[in-house]
């Protein structure tokens, strides 16, 4: 039953985000910062784990189709793929859970704790959508930090592919553009902004309705980053399921 109060809290929660919003100068200040907290400030992990993720694709793509029967071009489509429909927006997601996450969490609870968030409520401002709104609005920027990762996992793969000799930069945007279907990219970044909805709601709750001290912050950043990246996965497969299936 705990479950299910949490669920129609949370849904309680998103319906409040909407309700008597902050005056727009406020606002946008907030949603400045929030841009640059939560998105360009994890531009630098995204860049680094997508490059060098998308060079072990391609290493093991090209170990695992070493017959000669095979074209070698088929390293690039793999690393393609694999870039585009899953790693960059789904994996690059589960990682930013715990970065953008955890920061969301322990940032509004920390407020719950120091009685930051009573005061705007005495003041008669909607703390859930001075709070969370922002923090949502900002992660809609997220898709294109995804689309830097897709290019910089694609890039890194070629650079794999070139340097360690498992397949020529011919061969490789070859396969790059072999059987390229525009719609895996649209199925990407739709999945892409509900993802950042996800992280930016989800961890929200869990700071916003925790209980106790700077302990309890620490527990409800964890069960934060647990639950989110629960639901992205439980969501990718359901999105993969009605767009691709």
């Amino acid at each position: 039953m705990t479950y299910l109060h949490n669920i129609g809290k949370y849904f309680l929660m998103i319906a409040e985000m909407f309700r008597k919003p902050t005056k727009w100068p406020v606002m946008r200040s907030l949603i400045l910062k929030d841009i640059d907290d939560l998105v360009i400030n994890s531009l630098g992990i995204i860049a680094f784990i997508s490059f060098f993720v998308g060079g072990v694709i391609t290493i093991q793509t090209a170990l695992n189709i070493d017959n000669p029967l095979i074209p070698k071009y088929l390293v690039g489509f793999a690393t393609r793929q694999s870039v585009i429909l899953e790693f960059a927006p789904t994996f690059t997601s589960i990682i930013m859970a715990g970065k953008v996450g955890s920061f969301i969490t322990s940032s509004i609870g920390t407020m719950r704790v120091t009685e930051q968030i009573d005061a705007l409520e005495v003041m008669g401002i909607n703390s859930i959508n001075y709070l969370i709104f922002p923090k949502a609005i900002a992660l809609m920027l997220y898709p294109f930090a995804i689309a830097i990762g897709m290019f910089l996992g694609i890039l890194g793969g070629m650079a794999a592919a070139v340097f360690g000799e498992y397949a020529s930069l011919t061969d490789y945007v070859t396969g790059i553009q072999y059987e390229f279907d525009t719609f895996h990219v649209t199925y990407a970044f739709i999945k892409t902004f509900v993802f950042a909805f996800i992280l930016a709601t989800i961890p929200a709750f869990y700071g916003y309705y925790m209980k106790g001290g700077a302990l309890e912050v620490g527990k409800a950043s964890t069960t934060a980053f647990v639950w989110t990246s629960v639901v992205i996965i439980l969501v990718n497969y359901i999105i993969t399921g009605m767009l691709l299936g």
